[in-house]
């Protein structure tokens, strides 16, 4: 256990020191307050657009934050050898993997804690409410990114990082999609569309279920069972995307 910890520290200290990381997160927080000036060209809209700017800017700056790290890391200590070090003691690749997705995990989960309190601190200054949608935004978000973190991690045990990066991207849009090309396939009347629409949607994670933001921006009452089957949801996905990608980084040749 104690080694363990050690390599999730690790990789944490490791996503920390990255520049990419501090880069990201001082433009979260100057997108954040300048979310103020967006809300000056509206009247009777005010906590929507704060509140929708806000959201959106944390999403899309985390989803690609996880998305860097967890497609980088693995690349990057095959590239710098350090990987033999780790094989080479009696530590199974698999709970080698495994904390270096808590490290990344760690990293992303800090940064957005980080993130939401500058948020909060925005709405209190504007007197907008934290409406039970906007935590159940955050939640949701907090999901999405264990999700792709966990795709970007099987992607990166077998191929570059550009790849594992390209292809992680392509899920992120695809699973925010689903819903659409489930529907859209629902309605041709070709049979092979329909079971490569409904093949998509039950093969990639549905990431729409994990976002709530419209809802938020709208002030809605979000179901607390909705949030948890989301959540749910993200833990079976990314169970099962670990799982795979433990049995194919056991199985890799370093050599």
């Amino acid at each position: 256990m104690n080694g363990f910890m050690a390599l999730a520290w690790n990789g944490f200290r490791e996503a920390r020191r990255n520049r990419v990381t501090t880069v990201v997160a001082a433009f979260a927080i100057l997108l954040l307050i300048s979310s103020t000036l967006v809300t000056q060209v509206t009247v009777h809209t005010y906590d929507r657009v704060l509140t929708d700017f806000g959201l959106s800017t944390m999403a899309i700056l985390l989803v690609g934050l996880a998305v860097f790290l967890s497609c980088g890391l693995i690349p990057q200590e095959i590239e710098r050898k350090t990987i033999f070090l780790v094989v080479s003691r009696p530590m199974s690749r698999s709970r080698f993997l495994l904390s270096r997705l808590t490290g990344n995990l760690i990293s992303l989960y800090l940064l957005q804690l980080a993130m939401t309190a500058v948020f909060f601190f925005e709405l209190w200054l504007y007197h907008a409410p934290v409406t039970s949608a906007i935590v159940a935004s955050l939640v949701g978000l907090s999901a999405e990114l264990l999700v792709v973190t966990s795709v970007g991690f099987l992607f990166s045990t077998f191929s570059s990082q550009l790849i594992s990066a390209l292809i992680t991207v392509g899920i992120v849009f695809a699973g925010h999609l689903a819903g659409d090309v489930y529907r859209l396939a629902s309605k041709s009347g070709s049979a092979l569309i329909q079971f490569v629409g409904r093949g998509s949607y039950y093969l990639v994670p549905n990431l729409d279920r994990m976002n709530f933001r419209d809802q938020a921006a709208l002030a809605t009452e979000v179901a607390a069972s909705e949030v948890l089957q989301s959540v749910g949801l993200a833990l079976g996905y990314s169970a099962l995307l670990i799982v795979l990608a433990s049995v194919i980084f056991e199985r890799r040749d370093f050599r």
